[in-house]
């Protein structure tokens, strides 16, 4: 299966989401802050990110898709967040602002979560 990277946190969400992909048989590795997120990359080379937009700083998230894709990295990232529920506006990947391959809202629907998860993997039906 692959190897994937969560940053968040949010230690439930960390847990939660780690339970859901090592029970798909995935390799999941963490990371709680943009700086640690960055250091794992490197360090793991996953075959999709799991991001989360607000770490310590409330768009982290965001510059690290941005950092990663100027530095060459083209593999899936899916951004986590909370933000349209608390705003109540919808946000969207795009390619300059948020360079993200898609988004899931938290808190994490299992079968949705998922499913997400195979359709960036290739897998999808």
């Amino acid at each position: 299966m692959a190897k994937i990277l969560i940053v968040d946190d949010d230690p439930d969400i960390v847990e939660t989401t780690t339970l859901l992909l090592e029970k798909e048989g995935h390799e999941v590795s963490s990371a709680r802050n943009r700086e640690e997120g960055l250091a794992q990359v490197k360090k793991v080379n996953p075959d999709l990110l799991v991001l989360d937009i607000m770490l310590e700083q409330p768009d982290d998230g965001v510059f690290m898709a941005q950092e990663l894709r100027r530095a060459g990295f083209t593999k899936p990232i899916l951004m986590l967040s909370n933000i349209s529920k608390i705003t109540g506006m919808d946000f969207g990947k795009d390619e300059e602002i948020v360079p993200v391959d898609a988004f899931q809202e938290k808190p994490v629907e299992p079968a949705a979560f998922d499913a997400r998860i195979k359709e960036l993997l290739g897998k999808g039906e």
